[in-house]
Formats: C-alpha cells, structure tokens, sequence
C-alpha cells in the first residue's frame, strides 16, 4: 500500500481511554490488522505535586476522552475503531475524519523525533553563520532537543561563551 499512516483523534467516554485503548489492541491482534493501525496513544503528561510536605508523581491525561491512533485510513481500518465500546466517534467532519499535521503531532509530543548531532562538548568549531562568522571556539554544552550550543569563543583576549544554532557551527580539525 502505497498510503502511509496517519494520526488520527478518538473521541471516547470519559474515563474510557484505556479500555478504548486496550480494545483496539485487541481487536487489532485479532484480525490481524498490524499493517492498517500501527500505534494507539494516549497523551499524558508527568505531574509532580507536594502535598503535606510530600513529593508525589503522577501522570495526568493531556487530553480526557480522547485517544490518538496511527493508522491507514480504510473502510476495514475505520470500522473497526469506530466499532469498538466507549468510541464517540474520529474528530472529523460528519463521517470523514481529519488526521493531524506534523506540527501537531510534535507538539503534542506523540512522536519523537531522533536528532542525530556531529558535535559533541570539547570539539573546536568554526563558526559558519552571522556575525561571528569565521571565529573558532570550543564546544562548552549541547542542546540536541532544541538544536543549540554553547560555544566559547575567544574574542578580544577574553573568553566569550556564545549561543548558537546546529547549522551555524562545524566542526574543525584546528
């Protein structure tokens, strides 16, 4: 199949996310549907409170009474969600639902992204963008997730440390 899957959103009961969850698992395994749903998600989000001078974590629903699942988009693939007990129905227009977009889906967190660097801490680069273009410095921290580091440049005889981004530094043999 050339279509490739896509998230889409689940609207459930209250409180049913994970019997939702659990059911299409099973119903998924059942028919033998792996190649049309892939994943089934529920977002949460780690919250830690104090309480009485104690510290508890907990995970909490980001969204109550939806879950997310990546799927083909099929008659079959459709029916079988929507079938299942404590579905509400996909959020869509009537019976046409809409998946999310990229930007959605890393929003919300559902997909991590591997960011694969080619600096680490200790390595000497050139800077090759803006206006400290052609300065060398060394690497002091990287920050993959958000595709910065921190450089310290040597600038007028001090020691500078300078933030920059992935694409604005590489790597020298100096």
């Amino acid at each position: 199949m050339a279509e490739s899957a896509k998230w889409y959103v689940v609207h459930t009961y209250s409180g049913y996310e994970n019997t939702v969850k659990a059911s299409i698992e099973k119903a998924v395994e059942n028919r033998k549907m792996h190649e049309l749903i892939h994943e089934i998600n529920i977002p949460v989000e780690t919250v830690t409170e104090i309480e009485d001078g104690q510290t508890k974590t907990t995970e909490r629903k980001v969204f109550p009474g939806y879950v997310l699942v990546k799927m083909i988009m099929t008659d079959e693939s459709w029916h079988l969600v929507r079938n299942v007990r404590g579905v509400t129905g996909f959020v869509g227009s009537e019976n046409k639902a809409i998946p999310l977009t990229d930007a959605e889906i890393f929003s919300l967190g559902v997909e991590k992204r591997e960011i694969v660097v080619g600096v680490k801490e200790g390595d000497t680069v050139k800077v090759i963008d803006g206006p400290l273009d052609g300065f060398f410095g060394t690497v002091e921290e990287v920050d993959a997730e958000k595709g910065r580091l921190r450089v310290v440049l040597s600038m007028f005889g001090r020691e500078t440390p300078v933030d920059l981004e992935l694409d604005q530094v590489e790597v020298t043999e100096q």
